[in-house]
This record gives structure tokens, sequence and C-alpha cells, in this order.
């Protein structure tokens, strides 16, 4: 499988590198054209192209991977299925929910598939985790409580995502999407959402700091909260059963060592059975949801992290915002 990348920063780096022996990079575009020559150089197959537009209709090109600014997504998207081609697109894939209509639309006609960049999903403790609750061994669910947060970094405010014309908000549809797709992914669809977004610390026209309380019809729910004013970098997911709970931490590097731990109710209560599991190698969830991606376009199979997970994802973002006084989508 041919591969495009559009978009050569971090991100577009790391999905380069996911590649592996999966498939074939063989052109890659960005606005800084130094930047997609860097990444061309260390892959002897790849071309640089200072357009994007002309990688689209490529007939050498199978899938194109979107890692630009949240604002480009859904351009980029709709144009690469309209063009026949499959997506990956990282999340939150758009600024609004309802820039994905025509790319949803268009995916559906054209026959190709698109992934949304949801990679947290493919953590090796997200795995167990998911392994373990669907296995029964926590229960029925009652709720999930979850924090992520970062410390940002000297010029944080100066950067593409403090600017909401580029990025559509701040902390809340950056790290917390990543958290809303978490809990949607164990929960099912919320009916209720409350919460606050806020600007805290940071000198920037965009949140640094999102709460929400998410509530399902089975009145099961998700309290989370995204924060770049960490200063200690967290990541901290509790899922709670009637059985017994999970608490995954870390997801490796400044996040510290990821890790799993079950705590199974005994009948006699008290002190529960636990089992953990740690995972101090590399981070091979890119890897893993790349693998994932390539078997679905194989086996024509619908993306199990999709534009609809995308497009209810932020509709909860937009939910918050405009309750917290923000107009990024005027």
């Amino acid at each position: 499988m041919n591969i495009a990348i559009i978009g050569c920063g971090l991100i577009g780096k790391k999905r380069a590198k996911a590649l592996n022996n999966k498939a074939t990079l063989v052109y890659c575009s960005d606005l800084k054209f130094d930047l997609a020559q860097k990444l061309a150089n260390n892959y002897p197959s790849c071309n640089a192209v200072e357009n994007w537009q002309d990688i689209i209709n490529k007939k050498d090109v199978d899938l194109v991977i979107v890692a630009t600014t949240h604002l480009s997504l859904p351009e980029i998207s709709l144009a690469a299925v309209n063009a026949g081609k499959h997506v990956l697109v990282e999340k939150p894939a758009a600024c609004r929910s309802s820039d994905l209509n025509d790319v949803i639309d268009s995916a559906k006609k054209n026959n190709v598939f698109v992934h949304v960049g949801f990679n947290h999903r493919y953590h090796r403790a997200f795995i167990k985790a998911k392994e373990l609750v669907d296995s029964g061994k926590l229960g029925e669910l009652m709720f999930i409580r979850a924090r992520y947060g970062h410390g940002g970094r000297i010029g944080y405010d100066k950067e593409w995502r403090a600017k909401p014309e580029l990025s559509g908000g701040g902390e809340l549809i950056d790290q917390g999407m990543h958290l809303i797709d978490l809990s949607r992914w164990f929960l099912g669809d919320f009916t209720s959402v409350e919460g606050f977004a806020h600007t805290y610390y940071w000198d920037m026209p965009v949140d640094d700091n999102g709460f929400l309380l998410l509530k399902n019809d089975k009145k099961q729910v998700a309290f989370l909260h995204a924060s770049c004013s960490e200063w200690k970098n967290l990541f901290s997911f509790e899922i709670y059963g009637k059985d017994g709970k999970i608490d995954i931490s870390g997801l490796g590097g400044s996040y510290g060592v990821e890790r799993i731990t079950f705590y199974k109710m005994l009948p006699e209560m008290g002190p529960p059975e636990t089992y953990s599991w740690e995972y101090p190698m590399g981070d091979n969830s890119w890897d893993v949801e790349l693998s994932e991606f390539i078997e679905d376009i194989k086996l024509c199979r619908q993306p199990s992290a999709n534009l609809n997970d995308a497009q209810k994802a932020l509709e909860i973002v937009e939910n918050i915002y405009k309750e917290s006084g923000y107009d990024y989508n005027s």
C-alpha cells in the first residue's frame, strides 16, 4: 500500500515511522517545504511535494495521512476521499462537527474508509482494559474518572494551537478529545453534557482547562479534566464497575511508565485482589493503529475509530465551549 503524508511536523513524522514494512511512503507535503524535504530524505521511495493538492490525484497513492493544523483537516480529507483515497486523519478531524458532514457523505459515496487518529485506544494498557471490560470482569460499569494534563512550554501561547482560527479551541479540543473518545469507547453515547472551559494561566484566547461531566441513558458518568497547566505531565484513567476497578496511569516518557492495575472485588469485600501490568517499552500505539486500519481496508471493514466518533466528540466539545462563553465557531 502506498502512502502520502500531508503535514510533516511531529505527528507526521510519527506516522511515517509507524509505516515500517506495512506500507511505502511515496509522497509528503507541508506548508513549510523544508519539513517535507527533511522527511522525504529519510525514505528512498518518497518525494517531497510543495502543494498537497498535487498529491491527492496521483494514481500511485492508496492512503492519505492528514496531520495538519485542525483547520485544514476536513478540507484535505474531503479532497482525498473525493479522489477515491482512503484517509487517516488526525483527531479532532475538524474544528467543528458540521465540517465532517461532507467528508462522511463523500466517503460513503466513493466507497473509501476514513480512520480518525485516536491512537490512545491502541496503547497496550487500553487494549488490556478493553479486554477486561468486555470479558465482564468489572461487572456492570458505573462511572469513569480521568485526568490528562501537561505543562506546556515557553512560547506555548504563541503556537498554532493557541490560535482559534487554526485550532478551533484550546485544551478541550486537543487532549480533551482523547478523554471523550475513550469514555465513549467504554460507555457509549452521552445524552447529558455538562462542563466548563476556561483560560486560567496562559495568555491566549483559547481555553487551557476543560472540565466535563458526561452522562448516558443508563446514568453512567464520565468525570473528565483536561489541562495544559498541569506542570507535571499526568495521565490517569479509572474505570469503575460493580465487581472491580481498572486504574490506568502513565503513557510512557514524561507521563511515567504506562501501567494498568485491576482491582477485583471479593465477595466479602475488604481489600481487593490486585493484578498489575507494566509496559516500560516504547509506545507502539501508532504502529498498532495503522496496522488495524490497513487490515480494515483489506477486509472492507468500517474502522472502529471513525468520523462518527470524531463528530460525536466534537459535538460535546462545542456544547462546553458554548456554555463557557467561547465563541470559536463564529
